[in-house]
């Protein structure tokens, strides 16, 4: 079994790095063939338009379609949940391009700039012993979330920052940059590993 991380951009060293502690067999992909070896595909953060032109350059945006009509689970992190969403905007309100997946949608760089980031701890449904130590850089939320979506937290605010919908799972913080590696091991428990 093994989990794949597109690495064409972003924070994908650091989610491999996470899934090998654990015991878990991750390998980069950046091509289309790759997807074929794979029980698992983390979408990382890094910066969502850049991802998303990256994936139609390396023509992987209808293979990783493909894989989530096949019921392979599919992790976005931060930038890799607005990827996710079936619809996502700018902070000045224009919309993005998304693979459309999700049945969520979701603001990017919610939060404000880069020293606007913060870390909190969530409590997440699903995943026990106790708090989960979340970085926030940039992030996106999910502004509105559909009736397949299950919200796993929200923060103080009620702002929606985790939730799944079948096989999709979506985070809008970066738990590959903490020592806490529960949400590596809820994914692949939802890739049968």
């Amino acid at each position: 079994m093994t989990i794949g991380v597109l690495a064409l951009q972003g924070a994908f060293i650091e989610h491999i790095t996470v899934f090998e502690r654990i015991g878990v067999r991750a390998i980069e992909v950046k091509l289309p063939d790759q997807l074929e070896q794979i029980n698992g595909l983390v979408i990382p953060g890094g910066e969502s338009t850049t991802i998303m032109k990256l994936m139609d350059s390396f023509d992987l945006i209808a293979p990783v379609k493909n894989l989530a009509v096949r019921g392979v689970p599919l992790w976005g992190t931060c930038a890799g949940m607005i990827c996710l969403a079936k619809g996502a905007v700018n902070p000045d309100g224009t919309p993005m391009e998304t693979l459309g997946l999700m049945d969520i949608s979701v603001k990017r760089n919610a939060f404000g700039r880069q020293v606007d980031s913060f870390e909190t701890q969530l409590q997440i449904s699903g995943i026990e012993g106790g708090p989960f130590p979340a970085v926030f850089i940039r992030a996106p939320l999910i502004d509105k979330a559909g009736d397949g979506v299950k919200v796993l937290a929200r923060l103080s605010g009620g702002e929606i920052v985790t939730a799944v919908q079948g096989t999709l799972l979506a985070t809008s913080f970066h738990p590959e940059l903490t020592g806490d590696d529960r949400l590596h091991r809820y994914f692949t428990g939802m890739a049968g590993l």
